[in-house]
């Protein structure tokens, strides 16, 4: 019983923290935005990762959001079609992703495609004393590295968001045409009649917020690597874990405060 309580104590003591180390250096992040547009480097750096947290992602977000609106069209036809309410899937459809599923595609996407790789370089860096060598030069680390990569994401992640949505009414229209026998132009529209401003905004602030969160933890985990490349593969995989259980918490309370029950 003692050494379960201790494990207990480590493991909170540890989290707490992980959890602090993070908050901090996303802070000092945010803060850092000037620095884009003042800074020819940080700007170049930002470009840079502007491409691949965009760019990059682009067909796994297409594949992805076309067969996730394909699934739920499909599901939600025949589960509509027991009460001769097909014509709901497309409302529902909206609903779904615009609250919910296009964010948070969009963040599991953005963990696993960007994030593993920001923790993979940021803790090769770390275990090669690259950082160390920039805290000698009087370079943080935090502004150098982290800010642009945090804005990056912050501001793709919205877009990617959007489109996401969009792919994902066109799989669910294209199922919907094809299999319960609505047409296409009717789906599309009733999806513009469900849709709400305050839906899209809700949707577009949970995937600025998931782009922090994936970042801010992608970062920090990396400047937390040790043991060399073995602490790289970890530290991977770390980030990728927190990322997906910080997009799942997250995203509970933002639509809890946006749409209180």
């Amino acid at each position: 019983m003692m050494l379960t309580r201790e494990a207990a104590g480590s493991l909170a003591a540890r989290l707490l923290s992980g959890l602090g180390l993070t908050a901090q250096v996303t802070a000092l992040a945010s803060l850092g935005l000037p620095r884009i547009f003042l800074e020819r480097e940080c700007r170049r750096t930002w470009a840079r990762q502007l491409y691949v947290v965009g760019i990059g992602t682009l067909a796994v977000a297409t594949v992805v959001a076309l067969f996730t609106g394909m699934i739920l069209g499909l599901q939600l036809g025949i589960a509509f079609r027991q009460f001769s309410q097909e014509l709901m899937v497309a409302y529902t459809l909206a609903f779904a992703m615009l609250r919910e599923m296009g964010p948070f595609m969009t963040g599991i996407i953005l963990a696993a495609c960007v994030g593993s790789s920001m923790a993979a370089q940021l803790g090769t860096m770390t275990v090669n004393e690259e950082i160390a060598a920039l805290e000698m030069m009087s370079v943080s680390p935090v502004r150098f590295l982290v800010v642009p990569r945090l804005w990056a994401m912050a501001m793709m992640a919205p877009l990617l968001s959007f489109y996401t949505c969009v792919v994902a009414f066109f799989g669910g229209a294209l199922v919907g045409y094809t299999q319960l026998n609505i047409p296409f132009l009717q789906f599309m529209g009733q999806i513009v009649e469900a849709a709400e401003v305050k839906d899209l905004w809700v949707g577009l602030l949970k995937a600025f917020v998931f782009g922090i969160l994936v970042s801010g933890i992608s970062c920090t985990v990396g400047f937390c690597t040790t043991q060399g490349a073995a602490g790289v593969g970890a530290s991977t995989r770390r980030a990728v874990i927190y990322s997906f259980l910080a997009i799942l918490i997250g995203g509970y309370f933002i639509t809890r405060f946006c749409y209180v029950l």
